[in-house]
């Protein structure tokens, strides 16, 4: 996919979570191009930079410029059993009220409720102390089918 992104942050492997668009946004000729096709509260990766800069006045840099991007991979804690590398499940946040360390790998930025994820990696038992007693496992998931 093709979005624009601002000069300064167009670097492959730059990862970012699309939170909206800016006020600025809504009358933009290039709306449709750049943040047209971004889905809010999802986590991104530059995978390719483009060239040809069109001038953006939210960007600290004052340009944007093309980049081509994927959805990046997301590390997560769960309690979720029977998981294994190329294995698909349900994202369900844990039912957790607590605040600790961990907290954003259980919640991670880029990851909804009813996601069905696909696991790249099982990373193993959590190693860390939960506070609720849970038994975590560390994944790492692609992209969100």
């Amino acid at each position: 996919m093709i979005t624009l992104i601002g000069k300064d942050l167009a670097k492959e492997g730059q990862e970012f979570v699309f939170l909206g668009p800016a006020d600025e946004c809504e009358n933009c000729r290039f709306k449709s191009s750049c943040v047209g096709n971004l889905e809010l509260n999802r986590k991104y990766v530059v995978v390719n930079v483009k060239e040809n800069e069109q001038k953006c006045p939210i960007h600290s840099s004052g340009l944007v410029i093309p980049v081509e991007i994927d959805r990046a991979q997301i590390d997560v804690l769960t309690a979720s059993k029977n998981i294994f590398e190329g294995s698909t499940f349900t994202f369900n946040a844990p039912d957790c009220d607590e605040v600790c360390e961990f907290h954003d790998l259980c919640f991670p930025e880029g990851l909804q409720e009813d996601d069905k994820c696909l696991v790249l990696n099982n990373n193993g038992k959590h190693n860390g102390e939960c506070k609720k007693g849970f038994k975590l496992n560390k994944l790492t998931l692609g992209f969100v089918i």
